[in-house]
């Protein structure tokens, strides 16, 4: 990479830290960042096995999931987290650009352990209800600031498999999530069981509060927006790099970076939207769809294994991505999982049709199950990581948490809509419809990718995000 970003007066000030080989200080940054995103997860699919619990159950204080309108309480507390992330991901994004990315890191940590206890003790639905909306908010504070201070910390080289890495904690999460609930179900009573699983969600971010307190203000950060040299010379010393060049960034005003970006922002918004309609309605009710291929399951223990099997072929997905998403790029990635998503969804929902209630007229119902479970390791190695990677690369520094926060709410707006009615269009249209629409829903993916984006890959935060042309040296 050039040591110039255009022009004599355009220096890259990043330089040593873009060419750094990786370090154990972008480990350190990672695990605080990883940690945050194992506990969203886990939050927030932990769910789908509390609802079946809750709902196989007589639970005090649950009734409403058993009752005439059982579908609407179910939609409406799989999605309360979801709705809040919305709030959370555009708060955080907004005031990290303003405030800094320090200044919050671990309070949405701390958000999450105090929601994720108030949801273990909830003495009935409302309050349940109200704890995870408290808990989602945490959530949504967690992806525009933890995804920004990891590629801002980056070398150029590993930057994009180090994001991904971030993201790729939320496989750990979800795994992590079913392996507390097949255990709480096998040895705890239903009413302690479901209560477990809520509140383990406590743990891993209650043990990164302190140390995210403690990490500085990124370089780009502190020198691009706050103008503060000292404070990006001590950051970058943390790697054993210097600032080459004071530098500031001028005339890059909020309407100059809407002209700039409006492309951009249809390219990260968009196929994020796309992307959560489809992992969130299968993954929250993933039950529901994968009894619809295997038939009921004899009790509720294989009940829950059989609709985790899709998270189990899909937890590879996340590091294939991280390993090649610095060699093919991220656009192609992208545009592939998309594709293969929608091929995989037409083929399940044929096989399905064909077949009518008896899937192993036309397929056995583990190869039915193996192939839809397919999708999972095309969405994770696709659009799932991806779409977390791009908006925090593609923006400039002083829109970066704002353009990702955008990004992800616009995907959790998908997530909420699908989980919101993904239990009624089950019971209307059927399984085989509801993914020929997810067919259609990941189809609309590959123009925004293709067209909408640049490609991140070996280049510079500042080159990829057009910032290079308004950098001036002191």
């Amino acid at each position: 990479m050039s040591s110039n970003l255009g022009a004599p007066d355009r220096p890259n000030p990043f330089e040593h830290l873009d060419r750094l080989k990786l370090t154990w200080t972008h480990i350190k940054i990672w695990y605080l960042s990883g940690a945050g995103f194992f506990t969203d997860a886990y939050d927030l699919f932990v769910i789908g096995a509390v609802l079946t619990v809750l709902s196989a159950y007589a639970v005090p204080g649950f009734e409403e999931l058993h009752g005439p309108n059982a579908a609407y309480w179910s939609g409406l507390l799989g999605s309360a987290a979801l709705w809040a992330t919305i709030a959370g991901q555009l708060l955080f994004g907004f005031l990290g650009d303003r405030l800094g990315r320090k200044y919050l890191y671990g309070v949405e940590a701390a958000i999450l352990t105090f929601g994720a206890l108030l949801s273990a003790v909830a003495p009935n639905l409302l309050w349940l209800i109200a704890a995870r909306v408290f808990l989602g908010f945490g959530i949504g504070g967690d992806y525009p600031i933890s995804a920004t201070i990891m590629s801002e910390y980056s070398n150029v080289r590993d930057r994009g498999k180090l994001v991904a890495l971030v993201f790729a904690n939320q496989g750990l999460g979800i795994l992590a999530s079913v392996g507390v609930a097949l255990a709480s179900i096998a040895l705890l009573p239903p009413e302690l069981a479901w209560r477990v699983m809520l509140g383990v969600g406590a743990i891993p971010a209650a043990t990164v509060i302190y140390l995210r307190r403690r990490i500085p203000e990124t370089p780009r950060f502190a020198l691009l927006v706050k103008g503060d040299v000292e404070e990006a010379r001590k950051a970058a010393k943390l790697f054993g790099a210097d600032i080459q060049t004071p530098a500031r960034v001028e005339g890059l005003s909020l309407r100059q970076f809407l002209s700039d970006n409006w492309k951009v922002l249809l390219g990260t918004t968009v196929p994020w939207f796309l992307m959560d309609i489809a992992l969130y309605g299968t993954g929250v009710y993933s039950g529901a769809v994968v009894a619809s291929i295997m038939g009921p399951a004899s009790d509720i223990f294989k009940q829950i294994f059989y609709q985790s099997v899709p998270f189990l072929v899909g937890f590879p997905g996340y590091f294939v991505a991280a390993f090649l998403l610095d060699k093919l790029g991220r656009k192609p990635i992208q545009g592939l999982g998309f594709a293969a998503m929608a091929a995989i969804y037409l083929a399940v929902s044929t096989i399905i049709v064909a077949a009518g209630k008896s899937v192993e007229l036309l397929a056995p119902a583990a190869a039915t199950l193996a192939l839809y479970s397919l999708s999972y390791f095309f969405i994770n190695f696709g659009p799932n990581t991806t779409t977390f990677v791009l908006p925090a690369e593609v923006y400039p520094t002083r829109y970066r948490t704002t353009g990702h926060g955008i990004s992800a709410a616009a995907g959790k707006l998908g997530a909420a809509i699908s989980t919101l009615f993904f239990p009624t269009l089950l019971a209307t249209i059927g399984v085989s419809h509801l993914l020929q629409l997810l067919a259609l829903v990941s189809l609309l993916g590959i123009p925004f990718t293709v067209f909408m984006l640049p490609e991140p890959k070996l280049a510079s935060l500042e080159i990829v995000s057009g910032e290079h042309k308004y950098i001036r040296a002191y």
